[in-house]
């Protein structure tokens, strides 16, 4: 009960601070404004302050000057004028209708100057009241309630020893309301107090005081239009939130537990509780903050939260009820903090991006070794393979080199003639047909070649860069037509072999130039010494990738024997 009381000594103050700002923010006031107006009954003093500064506090390096808008010349201090400035007001004693217009402020510190405009308005009552019906002051009250009319705008308007002026009311222009025995002067507020405000109590207010300067006395007006609103029925709280529902969270989560109710009965204010006792006691690390809010058709929310910065376990074993007071009874709601189910749906996502990046990475390391990869599993696999269906071939690859002229180095007889058959064939197995080695004499050169391309799985062409070798592709041409027509028809794969890089095929045969476009060659590297008769380097390995799969010879048939590479036995072309 005692934080119910406290919390209604708040409302209580935000109250009197909300009819403060309404006060300050009316028509009358200065505030915040490009142009600010100003308005005055003809004939009454008015004092206006100047709103770049917080008047009455003026610091000695400010300097504040008024002028009449459009002159320079600044306006008088002489007190015995009628218009002067005095103590950083301009004062109008008393105010006449020719006085209408744009006044403005100077303020100067230093080097700095800002200026603000200010218009005054000065206008009559409406024929037959004691005030005009566009120049009030409006002030809501709350029926049922107490409500306060106040008389603004008087604080310039003391007497010389500083005393509240007397303040005289009238209601609708008249005299004579107070005698009701709801309503009762606030001494020292300028102020009526309404006790059990009705709605017959809405209407215009004129309060009048009298001011005197120097020996002579004016009348000081204002006119508060007052309006009642009708206090919204008192209704029994109902809870927003929570509703006894439960909320999952993770351990060492953070979790914000609001509790808020709907009512029409101002400064009701729920609190939490946990384990019989309050939050606070509960873990010293909750505390808990309460709010109030205004809704429309009168109802009111207000509600209380705190924060669980890392939840706890035994935050698990209890139920946070959050109650409120009602007509002497607890009404009360509670939240129940439960670990979450496992998140499948993250897990599934994990795993399928798992599983994404794992083919791309797969398909990227295949890739770099897929030649690797391709050469073990023909070799892995093979014993497991089944029989295939023979494909009628006889040889694995069917040779093409240029043969050696006096223009031409013989290194592609060396290679054709010696590193290939020593590699595929006596390492890998393979069969290979070549011609100056395997033909027979006396056969005819296009039957021949014809006949043993339609029987090789493959054509490897050997090239070399010098162009007076080029034609070697030509001579013989019907041994070429029968290898291209071959080619074609068959369409067997062609492997390249550069014996060195080629920088420009322009010269080279349109087929050789396609076959180049399409599969790309496979350039030697090797300096025809031993070492380069090893089936395992880059360059055969390639050349092994693109020949068909075929079992490998037992590796302790596999000795390679010193060659005398200067002296190559080569069988002349029949």
């Amino acid at each position: 009960m005692e934080k119910t009381s406290s919390l209604q000594q708040k409302m209580i103050s935000a109250f009197l601070l909300i009819v403060y700002l309404i006060l300050v923010t009316s028509p009358f006031n200065a505030g915040e404004c490009s142009i600010c107006d100003y308005y005055v009954l003809v004939g009454e003093p008015t004092a206006i302050s100047c709103p770049i500064i917080t008047f009455p506090v003026l610091h000695s390096d400010y300097n504040l000057t008024w002028y009449k808008n459009g002159s320079v010349t600044p306006v008088t201090t002489e007190k015995h004028a009628r218009i002067h400035q005095r103590d950083g007001l301009l004062w109008f004693i008393p105010a006449t209708l020719e006085d209408s217009g744009l006044y403005e402020c100077d303020v100067r510190r230093l080097n700095h100057s800002n200026k603000k405009p200010i218009n005054l308005t000065v206008f009559k009552n409406d024929n037959g009241l004691c005030f005009n019906g566009q120049m009030k002051f409006e002030q809501k009250v709350m029926s049922t309630n107490t409500g306060k009319i106040i008389c603004p705008d008087l604080e310039y308007f003391r007497d010389e020893d500083n005393n509240e002026p007397e303040v005289r009311w009238y209601k609708e222009c008249k005299p004579g309301f107070l005698e009701d025995k709801r309503l009762l002067l606030a001494e020292g507020e300028n102020a009526i107090l309404i006790r059990n405000v009705t709605v017959q109590d809405k209407g215009n207010y004129t309060c009048r005081i009298v001011y005197t300067y120097m020996g002579k006395q004016y009348n000081v007006s204002r006119t508060v239009s007052l309006e009642v609103k009708e206090s919204p029925l008192q209704t029994r709280p109902e809870f927003i939130y929570p509703q006894n529902n439960t909320i999952e969270v993770d351990l060492g989560s953070p979790v914000v537990m609001e509790c808020n109710i709907s009512s029409g009965i101002p400064g009701l204010i729920p609190f939490w509780k946990v384990n019989d006792e309050d939050v606070d006691s509960f873990d010293s690390t909750y505390k808990e903050q309460f709010y109030e809010e205004g809704m429309p058709h009168g109802l009111a929310v207000s509600g209380t939260k705190f924060n669980i910065s890392e939840v706890k376990v035994k935050d698990y074993a209890h139920k946070f009820f959050c109650h409120v007071v009602y007509d002497y009874q607890q009404i009360t709601a509670y939240i129940k903090l439960e670990r979450p189910a496992p998140n499948i749906q993250g897990y599934l996502i994990g795993g399928g991006v798992s599983l994404v990046f794992l083919v791309f990475f797969i398909l990227f390391v295949y890739n770099i070794f897929k030649i690797d990869i391709v050469l073990w599993y023909r070799n892995s696999c093979h014993p497991f393979l089944g029989k295939k269906v023979s494909d009628g071939k006889i040889y694995d690859a069917y040779v093409l080199y240029p043969k050696n002229r006096v223009s031409c180095l013989y290194s592609s007889d060396i290679f054709a003639m010696k590193i290939l058959p020593e590699v595929l064939e006596r390492q890998c197995g393979y069969n290979l047909f070549i011609f100056g080695r395997d033909d027979l004499p006396g056969e005819a050169v296009i039957s021949t070649a014809d006949e043993k391309i339609r029987q090789s799985r493959r054509v490897i062409i050997v090239l070399v860069p010098e162009p007076s070798c080029y034609s070697i592709l030509e001579d013989v041409s019907e041994k070429q037509l029968a290898m291209y027509n071959a080619l074609i028809r068959e369409g067997i794969k062609v492997i390249l072999i550069e014996l060195e890089k080629i920088q420009d095929y322009a010269n080279m045969p349109e087929s050789i130039k396609y076959i180049k476009q399409k599969h790309g060659a496979i350039r030697w590297k090797g300096d025809f010494s031993e070492k380069s008769y090893s089936a395992s380097s880059r360059f055969w390995k390639k050349v092994r990738y693109h020949m068909p799969s075929r079992k490998n010879r037992s590796s302790s048939g596999l000795h390679l024997l010193p060659k005398d590479f200067n002296s190559p036995q080569i069988t002349s072309e029949k």
